[in-house]
């Protein structure tokens, strides 16, 4: 049938590197269907000497004998089908488990513009359901088609040596097959692809419910999302329903043929019967024979359909493998011996991918030098590209023109892994992960031991830096398990956990973006005062929303439009520049508007800006 086809078979190879180390298990099992198979079609055989000699002869014991034969056959049978489940089931749990550990490895390797352009649920549909899937089909699918297509052909050439009448009778009626096959293989893998992204579709509109589901519940929106979801649900279930229909389809044809082919054969076997060109024993024996094709006929269309899905399945993994990688490790990577913290952009451009070829440079030309120990802050109007700023230096993304320098080496030139050692990053989304609180803080350090002395004091301190000492209240203190994502936490607390786990990492270049949002006043102002001894000695860039951040800088670069226009001091950037003025004014309203002080800040600026703000409210100053 068309399941031969040239691009399926392409398609299916791609899994053979995965298999290798277990194909010899997947080989046995294979060669115990096909004795199987070839023992059931040794029954007819047995059959046609049984009634040809025994029972024409009403010999009583030659007969119990051949039942004995039969019954030995059959449980040899049995046994080797046994067998053929047992060489294949482990094996294919194991090409799952590769499939799936590389699928995971490529995702972590592939750079966030990928993450960018895909859907969580598509990832998590083909992770899940469609390395199942494939385990599923090389576990039996595979095996029983070859087998079953092997025991057809087997079988009615065994047919033929009855009598060629019959056999080519058997054979006309099973080449429409072959046809409605083709039909089936065009249609159905359309559909089956189509099917198995609008899973992965329905995928990702539950995960986005069930993380938004405090916001669809505050505003009132949960039927919103469940008419959105239903009209999703509606469009697959429309998809199963004609795939239900073309499988249905081919089952007609594969019900009907073979019942015809027996009523033509019984007919014509008589007739060869009455002329003396066929014995009993012959006809009797065909039938035996036509009986055991059945089955693997009628199976050839459930195979096929499996086969198309498994294909289709694969198309679909290797769409991820396949993408393109451009964030790796060079062939001759550069190390840092003493590592001293000079954070260097040269020219340093940056567009995303997707971006029109007639736009400008979201980063048109960085040039920016932090000194080893420095503390800069960085400032702009939204949109300026501060935050796009603070991914190149850990290449998140790499810069499309210029360069960034970590002690004078090109950042492209050092491993990943060192180069995100030397380098620490808090974003002001804190992520947190379903494990505890203690590995969540020392995530960065796997040098250390978890439970070690030393990494429960590199712990502490970071904690205490980063007021989290409240994880102490939590059930289990720091190996309380915190839920998915950190959800279980306020905003504060994560940004907390998330700026503990960036100073924990203890790197020589700090890179913050807005990491204390979510914090109010007082408790930003104890962080900050940690933070002050942490960054004495570490290089940091810290992304600054609001004038208090400002204040930790020993200097202050400004963005505008994607350039750094000004660099200097706080205070000379407030003599010499209108916009950095105008920066500076709008973080202190749109802070004032949403945080009012409670006690007085021991930091000059932002005492300036709280009194600033009072004096707007009509206070006295």
């Amino acid at each position: 049938m068309a399941s031969s086809s040239p691009s399926t078979l392409r398609a299916l190879a791609r899994l053979v590197p995965f298999a290798r180390p277990v194909l010899p298990r997947l080989l046995l099992g294979a060669g115990s269907a096909m004795a199987a198979s070839l023992v059931a079609l040794s029954v007819p055989l047995l059959l046609e000497a049984v009634v040809s000699g025994p029972v024409s002869s009403g010999d009583v014991r030659q007969i119990a004998g051949g039942a004995v034969l039969v019954l030995l056959l059959g449980l040899l049978e049995a046994f080797l089908v046994w067998l053929r489940r047992r060489f294949v089931l482990i094996p294919s749990t194991k090409i799952e488990y590769a499939l799936r550990t590389q699928f995971s490895e490529r995702l972590q390797r592939l750079p966030v513009a990928f993450h960018d352009r895909w859907q969580s649920g598509q990832l998590l549909s083909r992770m899940m359901q469609d390395i199942g899937l494939i385990r599923r089909w090389i576990s039996f699918g595979v095996i029983l088609l070859v087998v079953n297509v092997i025991t057809i052909v087997v079988g009615s050439a065994i047919l033929f040596t009855w009598h060629w009448a019959l056999g080519l009778i058997f054979l006309l009626c099973s080449t429409p097959l072959w046809y409605v096959g083709y039909r089936f293989e065009k249609r159905y893998g359309m559909l089956t692809r189509r099917s198995q992204d609008q899973a992965g579709d329905l995928a990702t509109a539950v995960e986005e419910s069930v993380h938004g589901i405090r916001v669809l519940k505050a505003f009132g929106r949960g039927p919103h999302a469940l008419r959105k979801f239903r009209v999703q649900a509606e469009s697959l279930q429309g998809t199963e329903i004609q795939k239900a229909r073309a499988v249905g389809t081919i089952w007609f044809w594969l019900e009907l043929l073979p019942a015809v082919a027996f009523a033509l054969c019984l007919a014509a076997g008589i007739v060869l019967v009455q002329l003396g060109q066929l014995s009993v024993a012959q006809l009797f024996a065909f039938f035996a024979m036509a009986t055991v094709l059945r089955w693997p006929m009628e199976s050839i269309g459930f195979l096929f359909s499996f086969l198309l899905d498994a294909r289709t399945a694969t198309d679909r993994i290797m769409e991820v493998f396949d993408a393109p990688n451009t964030i790796v490790d060079p062939d001759t990577p550069r190390t840092i011996a003493q590592p001293r913290g000079e954070l260097v952009f040269e020219g340093a451009r940056f567009r995303y991918p997707d971006a029109s070829d007639d736009s400008r440079d979201l980063l048109d030309g960085i040039d920016l030098v932090l000194r080893p120990g420095e503390t800069m802050a960085l400032v702009g109007l939204t949109g300026s590209g501060k935050t796009t700023l603070t991914t190149l230096p850990t290449r998140l993304y790499d810069v499309t023109g210029g360069r960034v320098l970590l002690d004078g080496v090109d950042v492209r030139d050092l491993s990943l892994a060192e180069l995100r050692r030397h380098i620490g990053m808090a974003f002001e989304d804190a992520t947190l992960f379903s494990a505890s609180v203690r590995h969540n803080v020392l995530l960065g350090r796997d040098d250390l031991d978890e439970d070690g002395a030393e990494a429960e004091e590199l712990m502490r301190e970071a904690l205490q830096v980063a007021q989290a000492e409240f994880v102490d209240t939590l059930p289990n203190g720091v190996e309380t398990v915190i839920g998915e994502e950190g959800l279980s936490l306020s905003g504060g607390q994560r940004q907390r956990l998330a700026l503990a786990r960036a100073v924990a990492a203890r790197p020589s270049v700090l890179v913050l973006d807005d990491p204390l949002s979510a914090l109010d006043v007082d408790t930003e102002a104890r962080v900050e005062e940690g933070l002050r001894r942490v960054l004495d000695g570490t290089t940091a860039l810290i992304v600054a929303h609001r004038p208090s951040t400002v204040a930790l800088a020993d200097r202050v670069a400004l963005l505008e439009d994607g350039r750094v226009t000004a660099v200097g001091t706080h205070s000379e950037l407030l003599r010499d520049s209108a916009h950095y003025r105008y920066v500076i004014s709008s973080l202190e309203a749109d802070h004032a508007e949403h945080h009012v002080p409670t006690t007085p800040i021991d930091i000059p600026e932002y005492a300036g800006a709280e009194r600033r703000f009072r004096v707007r409210e009509g206070e006295d100053a």
